[in-house]
């Protein structure tokens, strides 16, 4: 038995609890919330705007949705993101016996063209992580920065909500909190370690922090701003950035293309795919394999040197 119909103000209200419910029972991310948010409230001023409700839009009615995102020229894959937290919103009110239906079963999904990585070469990356030079507080942080990404394929939002206790220097190993706030340990490379120890224990950090900290996650926090905050997503892409610019690297960079390096470069080198999954913190190993797609130099490197008919004679 359903309940009584929703005024479009009870449906805002009952978004938030539904994002409420993902935080709380199913542990998504900060950051996930977000998007969800932003992407019901588009849905929730559709239907006010074509005099629906929460409780009897139809499957028709979401195929129109669909067909006027597109009409507009709207991302595909944005389109398939808001109708991904659109069925789960739904499944939600069945759940609750809100709806004792699911206007969404019956969708045909978007399809999203399969996004292949463009990671940097080996020499693109070690032009990358040499271009920081000097030993001010800016140069060891950006440096032990730039090295991080490259040695854990860390996501930023997990660079960014590191914390000095998080780091075992002696050992070598990192313990991040990815997507749901699912911990994993991880390892890097001596020349991470060697750079994360110089920016923590010279001129670096300590010269970044403040007389007074402004919040216990500031005095936490492995990298700061000039300002001696923890550091956010925008800076870290800034440094990214900056650093491609001076090393000569004719194209967009961003911290993401350093995880994408990072995976490739080993799977190239023979690590086995389920180890890079583990070290990534992906759910699924479709995922990861995204990665295994061999670069065409690579390619026809190994066919020079396996195929028959490419044998000198």
């Amino acid at each position: 038995m359903t309940r009584s119909p929703i005024s479009p103000i009870r449906a805002g209200e009952l978004v938030e609890t539904f994002l409420s419910w993902l935080t709380v029972e199913k542990g998504r991310a900060n950051n996930t919330i977000v998007s969800y948010r932003r992407d019901l409230m588009a849905y929730e001023s559709w239907l006010v705007e074509n005099k629906l409700k929460l409780t009897n839009v139809k499957a028709r009615h979401l195929d129109e949705l669909i067909d006027q995102r597109r009409a507009s020229g709207e991302a595909v894959a944005s389109t398939a993101r808001l109708l991904a937290a659109v069925r789960m919103l739904h499944a939600y009110l069945v759940s609750e016996q809100i709806r004792n239906d699911d206007p969404t079963a019956l969708l045909e999904g978007v399809r999203v063209p399969l996004g292949v990585p463009h990671p940097l070469s080996e020499t693109e990356v070690q032009n990358l992580l040499g271009a920081v030079v000097g030993n001010s507080a800016e140069a060891l942080r950006d440096r032990a920065l730039l090295e991080f990404l490259y040695a854990t394929g860390a996501r930023i939002s997990e660079v960014c909500g590191l914390n000095i206790d998080d780091l075992d220097l002696n050992n070598s190993m990192v313990r991040l909190f990815g997507k749901g706030s699912k911990e994993r340990l991880v390892p890097f490379g001596r020349i991470a370690g060697k750079c994360l120890g110089e920016y923590l224990q010279r001129e670096g950090r300590q010269s970044l922090a403040p007389e007074v900290w402004r919040t216990t996650s500031d005095r936490d926090a492995v990298f700061l701003t000039n300002r001696g905050l923890r550091m956010n997503r925008q800076k870290a892409w800034e440094i990214v950035r900056v650093a491609g610019i001076k090393a000569g690297i004719n194209r967009q960079l961003s911290p993401h293309v350093m995880r994408h390096s990072c995976a490739t470069h080993m799977l190239e080198h023979g690590a086995d795919l389920r180890i890079v999954q583990e070290m990534l913190g992906h759910a699924t190993i479709s995922t990861t394999q995204v990665y295994t797609r061999v670069s065409p130099d690579l390619l026809f490197q190994v066919y020079k040197k396996s195929h028959p008919r490419m044998q000198p004679t």
